[in-house]
């Protein structure tokens, strides 16, 4: 389907109708919202101090993983509940951000956790995501799995609402 411009040249549209125009747009768009989530997770001193890498963003769902080192386990040899809990957060958190405009950060406001096996392994990868996003308050939840070469495991389960912040 081809749609003219005022200037009469030809603008190609994708099937919803949206023009080449409105895709880079969302595109440039798109990239502003990656850099201020990337830009934001560089400022978390605790996730430097976890080694947490930002694995992957999407719309509503942001992944970040951290090796089970020996300054995040417990007494039993195993990855410890904070470190857990802190990756499932802060996935959940930029899953939010990732929806939010430009003049609003997120804050937790409730978070619960299921502990759900001893987060044994190499490595946790934690996976938030946007359940409902809204203009008062975000519903996120997050998986965290430990990993230990091709295997992986369920160790917890969060469940929380992030609150939008203007900045």
């Amino acid at each position: 389907m081809t749609q003219h411009t005022t200037d009469q040249q030809p603008a190609r549209t994708s099937g919803t109708g949206s023009t080449a125009a409105d895709d880079i747009a969302t595109n440039d768009a798109w990239a502003k919202t990656t850099a201020r989530v990337r830009d934001s997770f560089a400022k978390q001193t605790m996730m430097q101090t976890f080694n947490a890498e930002l694995c992957g963003i999407d719309k509503g769902e942001v992944i970040i993983t951290a090796p089970i080192g020996p300054g995040c386990r417990q007494q039993h040899d195993v990855g410890h509940a904070a470190l857990t809990f802190g990756l499932g957060d802060s996935a959940a958190g930029y899953a939010a951000l990732s929806l939010m405009p430009e003049d609003c950060e997120v804050m937790t406001a409730e978070m619960k956790i299921n502990l759900l096996a001893p987060a044994a392994g190499d490595l946790l990868r934690a996976t938030g995501k946007v359940i409902k996003p809204g203009r008062r308050l975000v519903i996120v939840t997050a998986e965290v799995h430990a990993l230990t070469g091709s295997e992986e495991r369920l160790v917890a389960l969060l469940q929380g609402t992030m609150i939008p912040v203007s900045v």
